[in-house]
């Protein structure tokens, strides 16, 4: 990594020598206390995205949806992963909510109606707290929202199952706020095939995949590649005009055979594309000694379940569970995450990596010091300590998506 040099004005957060007017700050030179007090500075200055967070449905699976009461999201919660306060700690200004349709809707029915209410349901958060919260559907309402204080809630579609086999669906739901669209989930659909599936229904994207492709590429909204097929996505790429984006997906470099991670050869066909790969967050994603333990321990419990012929909620095997997966639980640290943004930096270069939590969706499998909304400054703090410039940590944290953004709105027809 090269060494950088990041500029202050008017900081005076630990040095003997007392405040300065403008102080160049070697960061690879710092103790790490010292680095972490300049990345919560710089979290705290600049916009964060973050690509993709999983609130909406976890709010639907506690009941908070248009028949419950609000999920209280502007007060701190003792589970889950993002609210208000530990947004505001770390510097998280826009996470994009994600309105994810699991795929079981493909089949019972009813993925449009779903996606119906989780929208209404983020409305309704910002419409609950507007002094403190506030959609977004550009770059520029983002940064609008940024310089008046609100935080940010854009909106991407999780499954392309929402859209049912209608075209103008896609329409419908670009005019509801939808900004991206994650093509599949956790199996085949209609528009193509996903990593997670192994039927290869369509052989990668289907013939009504390719016309949602077009669709998406003349409204404006950005196409996500996670979850699909490598075929899929090379179908996606060879077909849309406009940049591709990867709103939460890690380097298959770390973990090989994984496919729900983007391979070299796909992070390289992304950057081409003036695209971009947002790193996610979950163990299993980014260190493949963790991803093969947490097998194990899963395969463990369900050996264990079968022979004392035990249902996972009951009693006994919700003790057995909580304590043996806490005894073996695999460990992986927020530097893991910043090993992939490097690996895509040398890679492809400074100008195609961002982040994307999954937070809300993968669990209790993230990184230590990296458990929470609050934690992006630990981020930040692991990327001046290998040398990152300010523009390149602006770059990470909102400029290289606000970037792509743009470039897919200004190629709308």
């Amino acid at each position: 990594m090269k060494k950088y040099l990041l500029s202050f004005v008017g900081s005076a957060i630990f040095w003997a020598c007392g405040p300065v007017a403008e102080t160049e700050i070697d960061y690879t030179s710092l103790s790490d206390e010292e680095r972490l007090e300049a990345a919560k500075t710089l979290a705290l200055e600049t916009i964060i995205v973050d690509g993709h967070m999983d609130l909406p449905f976890r709010m639907y699976n506690l009941g908070n949806h248009m028949n419950g009461s609000v999920y209280n999201f502007i007060e701190r919660q003792e589970e889950g992963n993002i609210d208000y306060v530990r947004a505001k700690e770390g510097g998280m200004d826009a996470p994009f909510m994600a309105i994810y349709i699991p795929a079981a809707f493909q089949t019972m029915g009813g993925a449009k109606d779903l996606a119906d209410t989780l929208i209404m349901m983020v409305e309704r958060m910002v419409n609950t707290w507007p002094d403190k919260l506030a959609l977004a559907k550009s770059p520029r309402e983002v940064r609008d929202n940024f310089n008046k204080g609100l935080m940010s809630l854009p909106m991407g579609i999780e499954n392309a199952a929402a859209i049912e086999d209608d075209l103008s669906n896609v329409a419908y739901f670009f005019d509801k706020g939808i900004r991206y669209m994650t093509l599949t989930h956790g199996r085949d659909n209609l528009v193509g095939d996903s990593s997670y599936d192994t039927a290869e229904t369509h052989g990668g994207l289907s013939e009504f995949g390719k016309e949602v492709v077009l669709e998406m590429n003349r409204l404006g909204m950005i196409i996500d590649v996670s979850h699909i097929t490598d075929k899929t996505f090379f179908d996606v790429a060879a077909l849309s005009k406009a940049p591709i984006v990867a709103t939460h997906s890690s380097a298959r470099h770390f973990t090989p055979g994984f496919e729900r991670n983007v391979s070299d050869e796909i992070i390289q066909k992304i950057a081409e594309k003036n695209g971009l790969v947002m790193i996610t967050f979950g163990g299993s994603f980014i260190d493949q000694e963790f991803s093969e333990k947490n097998s194990a321990n899963r395969a463990h419990v369900q050996n264990w379940l079968a022979e004392k012929n035990l249902n996972r909620r009951d009693e006994e095997a919700v003790a057995y569970i909580t304590e043996y997966m806490e005894a073996n639980k695999p460990v992986v640290h927020v530097s893991k995450v910043v090993d992939h943004i490097d690996h895509v930096v040398n890679l492809v270069g400074i100008d195609y990596v961002g982040l994307g939590s999954d937070f809300d969706g993968v669990g209790d499998t993230l990184p230590e010091g990296l458990k929470d909304a609050s934690m992006y400054p630990n981020i930040i703090a692991e990327l001046m300590k290998r040398g990152y410039s300010k523009e390149d940590i602006i770059k990470i944290c909102h400029g290289n998506f606000f970037r792509v953004w743009e470039d897919v709105l200004a190629m709308a027809k």
